[in-house]
């Protein structure tokens, strides 16, 4: 076996629910994070659901890495309780009768210590609950109890983590206060994480690689970046379009309050960051707040403003088209009005200036 194949997860799933039916044939990075992404109904917690065996769909094949879970043509299965996975719901499903420790411990019991390859210490400083472990979980908040869950499903050592819609039960202060302690389980943890999410922010801030799905098929499937640009696809389009730019951090401005990083297409100037000098970064630029020029301007507030070449253009909202733009390698989006598309005879090929109004960094 490559070394390709070593690391990759392969999902063949062939399963038909009443009117509803998933066809989808996958092939995903065996590492970092990737999310599925899609309307309700396209699937996404199906295939989270044949990945834990919890119902056997005949024809199924599932390989995590170097381990076949599921080959159906050669009489394989592995039941759920062999498969070394950690499962997070939108609702934290904590033991109530336990509290943060023994809950910890009930998931690390699971697992022969010579099996163990996360530290029950490194899961409680990685998300931050040492000062909660005396607790009972009705003593905790929403974000507290998720944390929780997470830790849980962690300390049975999976090698793989799937999650699905872990912050949909969360007001916004509680996603905020949540999001973090996902991004360090990206950044220091070499589990592959699934993550299903309706949040395009979600997906901008955490995912590696990106599944589109509808109607129970794949429409598209790659890294982040690229998917979230081609404009053939819907996630281009519409009010929440943007493209994510990967971004090292190379100053900041104590008098002005700013930090600069440093991109493929130039400098951006952001609202100064807790961040390091070489930091790398992830910034997400929405296509609502950025607007094109011919020529470069010097009379204005915009800060960010960058060279870039026109690569196509696709048809938008009612009276709106999305450019698609190369920054020097990199790639934005522009969402303009057909008027002004008209006026600036905009076509592929076309040199021009993008001024970006918002900028938003991920990590």
């Amino acid at each position: 076996m490559s070394d390709m194949q070593m690391t990759d997860i392969r999902a063949r799933f062939n399963i038909s629910y009443g009117n509803f039916k998933l066809d989808v044939d996958l092939t995903i990075p065996g590492h970092g994070v990737t999310a599925l992404f899609g309307p309700s109904g396209s699937g996404k917690t199906t295939i989270l659901r044949a990945m834990t065996g919890i119902e056997r769909f005949a024809g199924t094949y599932l390989a995590i890495n170097d381990e076949v879970w599921q080959d159906d043509a050669a009489g394989i299965f592995l039941h759920t309780y062999k498969r070394p996975l950690g499962y997070v719901f939108q609702e934290a499903s904590l033991f109530a009768h336990l509290n943060v420790r023994r809950n910890l411990e009930y998931g690390m019991r699971r697992i022969p210590e010579a099996a163990r390859r996360v530290s029950l210490d490194h899961v409680v400083a990685l998300l931050d609950i040492g000062h909660l472990m005396a607790r009972q979980p009705e003593k905790l908040s929403g974000g507290e109890r998720q944390r929780v869950a997470i830790a849980r499903a962690l300390a049975t050592s999976p090698r793989i983590l799937l999650m699905d819609e872990p912050l949909a039960a969360l007001d916004p202060k509680r996603k905020e206060e949540i999001m973090p302690y996902l991004q360090r389980l990206h950044d220091e943890l070499d589990i592959p994480v699934v993550y299903v999410s309706h949040s395009p922010d979600e997906v901008a801030r955490l995912a590696d690689h990106l599944v589109l799905l509808d109607g129970g098929k794949v429409v598209g499937s790659g890294a982040t970046a690229e998917l979230m640009t081609r404009l053939d696809l819907d996630v281009a389009h519409g009010d929440a379009a943007s493209a994510l730019v990967s971004a090292t951090v190379v100053a900041h401005d104590a008098e002005y309050h700013l930090t600069s990083v440093e991109f493929s297409g130039g400098r951006l100037l952001l609202p100064q960051q807790q961040a390091t000098i070489g930091q790398s970064v992830r910034v997400r630029i929405q296509a609502r707040d950025v607007s094109l020029s011919l020529a470069p301007q010097c009379d204005t507030s915009i800060l960010n403003i960058v060279a870039a070449t026109v690569t196509e253009l696709s048809a938008d909202a009612a009276g709106q088209v999305m450019v698609g733009l190369d920054a020097n390698g990199t790639r934005l989006l522009a969402r303009i009005t057909c008027k002004s598309c008209v006026a600036m005879d905009l076509v592929a090929g076309k040199s021009l200036y993008a001024q970006i109004k918002g900028i938003a960094i991920l990590k």
